[in-house]
Parts: C-alpha cells; sequence; structure tokens
C-alpha cells in the first residue's frame, strides 16, 4: 500500500475548489478505456467524500450502466422529451456516485422548442447545487457534440494509449480544442501502458508536440499499467475500484482523483457548463 492513505487524499482533495467542478473525459479513437476510466475516477471522487454525478455523453455507444453494473429504465433522452424529470432519470448508485445514462440517435430530438430548450436548461442547473463534481463521458474522436462538452467544461483529460493511431488522434482532439480557444484545463491520461516510464514517454512526446507546433501546455494526469484485473471486472459488469480495492490499478485512480481535486476551478466564466452545452446541443 501506498504510503499516502485514503483518509490523507480526502483531506487534500478537500483543498480543492468549492466550486462545481466539471471534468470531460474524451479521447481521439475508441477502445482506450474511457468509459471504464470516467465511472472509476467518478467511484473515487465520491470515495474522497465528493457528491459525483457522472453524465453519459456518448450518444453513439452509451454504455455505462454495463461498466457500473446497473440497470436504468429511463435515460436523458426521457428528460430532454418531457416524459420524466431530472430526478426520475438520475439513477443512483452502491459505490456514492449519481449516474445519468445516456442513449443513442440524438438526431431525434433536433427541432425542440425555446419553451422546451429553457425547462431543461433550469432542470439541469440544479445539478449545480446539488454536486461537487459533474464527469462527462463524451463520445470518441472529434465530432461536434464531444467538443460541445468539452469546450463548455473546466477540465478535459484525454485519454490515450501508447499506441500510435490513439497517439495521433489524441493529439487531434487537442489541436481541435486549441483552435477552438479552449480556455479550460486540458490534462493527458495514459492507460494500458506496459510500464509507468512508457506511460510517461508517450506524455511527453504529444506534450512536446503540443508546445512546439500549438503553444499549449499539456498537463500530466497520470499513467494507468495494463491489468488483466480490468477486464475481469468489466465482464462482472464491476468498477475495478469495487471489485479489487487493493490493487495497483485501484491505487493508482485514487491518487489522481486526488490530483483532480486540488486542480482550480475557473471562476470567471461567463456561463455556466449547462447553459452552453443547451445552446449548442439543439
Amino acid at each position: 500500500m501506498p504510503a499516502t492513505s485514503v483518509e490523507e487524499l480526502a483531506v487534500l482533495a478537500a483543498a480543492g475548489s468549492q466550486k462545481t467542478k466539471v471534468i470531460a473525459i474524451a479521447s481521439g479513437k475508441g477502445g482506450v478505456g474511457k468509459t471504464n476510466i470516467a465511472a472509476n475516477l467518478a467511484i473515487c471522487l465520491a470515495a474522497l467524500g465528493k457528491r459525483v454525478v457522472l453524465l453519459d455523453a456518448d450518444f453513439g455507444l452509451a454504455n455505462l450502466d454495463i461498466i457500473l453494473g446497473i440497470n436504468s429504465k429511463y435515460n436523458l433522452s426521457h428528460f430532454i422529451k418531457g416524459c420524466r424529470n431530472l430526478d426520475e432519470i438520475c439513477q443512483p448508485t452502491a459505490a456514492g456516485v449519481d449516474v445519468i445514462c445516456g442513449f443513442c440517435g440524438i438526431e431525434s430530438l433536433a427541432g425542440i422548442s425555446d419553451f422546451a430548450k429553457e425547462r431543461i436548461l433550469k432542470s439541469l442547473e440544479t445539478l449545480i447545487d446539488n454536486y461537487d463534481v459533474i464527469i462527462v463521458d463524451t463520445s470518441a474522436g472529434i465530432g461536434r457534440m464531444v467538443l460541445s462538452f468539452c469546450m463548455a467544461s473546466d477540465h478535459t483529460i484525454l485519454v490515450t494509449t501508447p499506441e500510435p493511431t490513439a497517439i495521433t488522434d489524441a493529439y487531434t482532439v487537442l489541436k481541435a480544442l486549441t483552435i477552438k480557444r479552449y480556455e479550460g484545463r486540458v490534462s493527458l491520461l495514459v492507460n494500458m501502458a506496459s510500464s509507468v516510464t512508457e506511460g510517461r514517454n508517450v506524455y511527453r512526446q504529444i506534450s512536446s508536440a503540443a508546445t512546439q507546433f500549438m503553444g499549449v501546455e499539456l498537463h500530466h494526469t497520470g499513467v494507468l499499467v495494463r491489468d488483466e484485473r480490468v477486464s475481469l471486472a468489466v465482464k462482472k459488469r464491476l468498477p475495478i475500484v469495487l471489485e479489487y480495492p487493493k490493487c495497483s490499478t485501484t491505487r493508482a485512480l485514487m491518487t489522481i482523483a486526488a490530483r483532480l481535486s486540488r486542480v482550480p476551478v475557473n471562476s470567471q466564466a461567463e456561463q455556466s457548463f449547462f447553459k452552453k452545452v443547451v445552446n449548442w446541443f439543439f
């Protein structure tokens, strides 16, 4: 076990900003473990005493419910269409994280009225008062919706693996955010590395290119070494931090969560996260 205990990590996390923090988890390509990381980080933040809600914004392959082993009768589409209110679609979990499940087929929501748009916004804004951290699991790639969620967030975490295609695609997402003048913090999390050293080298590679060709700073979130227990936990529909609470991956995720809690939030933002998203959404 590391020298820093969960209790000590909680104290460090409490030292972070009290403003609701919105963290978007993104990736250039699929299959890099983005959704699994989003779910497990949410649980770690809850274990550190944070009130956390996890929003499944992957409208192509919404599957947070599978990762977390929950069965949600309603999802975000029922709320947007006015069939259910926000409380009815917000699914509590045994891990202390609330989940808003996503759906496929966002095109079906086109043409929503201004009245409905205002209702959606007012309801979503209540999340700001009820939670300390909002984690958004986006789709892979650089589609309009992905960039919209990232642009509206305080902090975007890019997930990649050491594979050349994953590295190139992660850099592409960073470039897209830079072109759009993203004002939040962007950091890199290297997943499925053969070693911590390999993961750090991947970070240095992307960070160096970002500084040289775009003049932007890419922060380092951490490295997760390839662990067969991750796959075993997914097959059981259980997050690894719950199924294997003492393994090295869980310890690494807890450390990353504590670091994220201490990252300051831009309190000068003119619009809230949900106002930005709703304006872009419809």
